[in-house]
């Protein structure tokens, strides 16, 4: 016995070893859900002294498998985009389509012919603009309506989303917290009580075998075991059974339509909103293919304005100069194009119905699929996690050892 073992009465050393496993199966477990989510970024000397949170540190794959859950289980863009009215997308435009039409026009004749534009009176001006502003809305129905058949060439929703999770890893750990909110406090939780039972076995092997290795291969075995079982009783069983008066279900599988409604809010207001969408279909890899589909629209939109003012283009110009006036309303369409998508943010919100469309489908997923929304998560690395648990508990175990017997 040492000095402190003396002091202290005899049950309150046997008391310690159960309300020391406790704490140790409730600190490894807190500890494995800390490190599943941080640190974000990489702490320590690289490659292998130091840590990373396992999601941030498999940022591509873990977003590569939400979005195949994503795409592959609960939404279709494609159907989704098939709710857009061109005719709407061009009305809500309207007004801002209306200034891009005058400004392509005044850009096009002070570039070609600036001294006839000028001396041009109002009246004639404004049939000119009235006539380009009224043609102009085609383009976006004809651009959406063709956007809706060629989704699958224009938009890449996988690569947008993995982009954005990858760049983002607060947001990707956000996707699993939001799933797993509850499971994670479970885990937490149930380290405590584990680990308090199986002190409670500890302290009876102790007392009939007081052998020196018995306390830290316990507590290894309370790190181990705490988090093996939370683990099991999140996603097991994942249907419904009946034990007695008790029906047991994996806790995770339980909260489906909880969780599938916090879920496709989350995608929603951050994931895949209009901004993303619009933003990647401009900029992303296959953007080229979109601007070209524009740059055609444009350029027919101006050949059929130019019917009703065909002798003054023929006299005043070329094939060539009329091809340059093609090509500077292309450019100047496409130069605000970007800017009148915000004027269409809302109403595609609203069409494309994403949050819906994800609760609706997630929320009837048989339990098999509907637990690969979560358990990537400890899929990856889980190993890592439990060995922590173990040497903490094993290590623990000696300081019972040696301050308390």
């Amino acid at each position: 016995m040492t000095q402190l073992a003396g002091i202290l009465p005899e049950f309150v050393a046997y008391l310690g070893i159960p309300i020391t496993a406790a704490l140790v199966g409730w600190g490894t477990n807190v500890l494995a859900v800390q490190m599943t989510f941080y640190p974000l970024e990489f702490v320590g000397i690289p490659p292998y002294l130091g840590w990373q949170g396992i999601i941030p540190n498999k940022s591509k794959s873990m977003a590569e498998k939400s979005v195949d859950m994503i795409t592959q289980r609960l939404i279709s863009i494609d159907e989704q985009f098939q709710n857009i009215d061109s005719q709407v997308i061009a009305q809500e435009m309207g007004p801002a389509l209306e200034r891009l039409s005058i400004k392509i026009v005044d850009e096009v004749m002070m570039a070609k012919v600036p001294l006839i534009w000028k001396s041009l009176p109002a009246r004639t001006k404004n049939n000119i603009y009235a006539q380009s502003t009224e043609n102009l809305p085609q383009i976006v129905v004809d651009l959406f309506d063709e956007m809706k058949e060629r989704l699958d060439d224009l938009f890449d929703l996988k690569g947008m989303v993995v982009e954005s999770l990858v760049n983002d890893k607060q947001l990707l750990n956000d996707i699993f917290m939001e799933c797993g909110r509850e499971e994670f406090k479970f885990v937490k939780k149930s380290g405590l009580y584990f680990g308090f039972l199986f002190g409670l076995v500890q302290m009876i092997v102790w007392y009939f075998f007081p052998v020196w290795w018995v306390l830290p291969f316990a507590g290894l075995l309370v790190g181990y075991v705490t988090n093996w079982i939370a683990l099991k009783l999140i996603f097991e069983p994942l249907y419904p059974k009946k034990i007695g008066p008790y029906v047991l279900q994996g806790l995770f599988i339980k909260r489906q339509e909880e969780v599938a409604q916090g879920y496709s809010k989350l995608v929603k207001e951050n994931i895949i909103t209009s901004e993303k969408i619009f933003e990647q279909l401009w900029s992303g890899p296959k953007s080229p293919k979109l601007k070209e589909i524009i740059g055609e629209h444009v350029r027919d939109v101006v050949e059929e304005t130019a019917q009703d003012y065909r002798k003054i283009i023929d006299l005043f110009y070329t094939p060539e100069k009329f091809e340059t006036v093609k090509n500077i309303a292309t450019y100047s369409f496409m130069e605000d194009f970007p800017i009148l998508m915000h004027n269409i943010y809302q109403y595609t919100e609203q069409s494309l119905d994403v949050e819906n469309a994800l609760f609706q489908k997630m929320s009837t997923l048989p339990p098999e699929d509907f637990a690969g929304f979560l358990r990537p998560i400890f899929q990856e690395d889980e190993w890592k996690l439990i060995a922590v648990g173990a040497i903490l508990g094993m290590i623990a175990g000696f300081m019972q050892l040696v301050f308390l017997f």
